[in-house]
């Protein structure tokens, strides 16, 4: 699903939005914290919490269940991460200093995942949202298939 190019820059990129933008909100990006959104963006497919922890291993013993999940909280409540209910995994945002409406598509082959956004979708989510009366606090949508790749195998 996602074009040739260097991965490393993806993970720096990450990271270095990661900071600037908890600067600008004035919260601490602990060196945890960097780590779990390191792993996250370790590759474009989706990464569980427990995959994660194993990952931390040896290098944080303080690293438990609870400060994993800690930390993917933080991650995702300050749009740096979505979590993907459907696999219950987490991918890293691509754009997080603006606020969207974020749809999936998720490769059900490569397990790759891509982040789209979509106005005509988003009009319309929240247009039917209006008509029935309901308040729309956040949308993620994930659509699941194959991709380019695998559906030419």
């Amino acid at each position: 699903m996602f074009e040739s190019h260097i991965h490393n820059e993806c993970i720096h990129s990450a990271l270095a939005n990661a900071e600037m933008i908890c600067r600008k909100k004035g919260l601490r990006l602990t060196q945890l914290r960097k780590r779990v959104l390191e792993l996250v963006w370790e590759n474009h497919g989706p990464v569980k919490a427990y995959d994660i922890l194993d990952k931390l291993g040896d290098k944080n013993a303080s690293a438990k269940p609870p400060t994993v999940y800690r930390s993917l909280d933080f991650l995702t409540e300050n749009g740096l991460v979505h979590k993907l209910n459907s696999l219950n995994a987490y991918v890293g945002c691509s754009h997080p200093s603006k606020k969207h409406a974020c749809y999936f598509l998720i490769c059900k082959s490569c397990q790759e995942v891509k982040e789209c956004c979509n106005q005509i979708l988003t009009r319309a989510i929240n247009c039917t949202s209006a008509e029935n009366n309901f308040r729309v606090s956040s949308i993620t949508l994930e659509i699941e298939g194959l991709c380019e790749h695998c559906s030419d195998k």
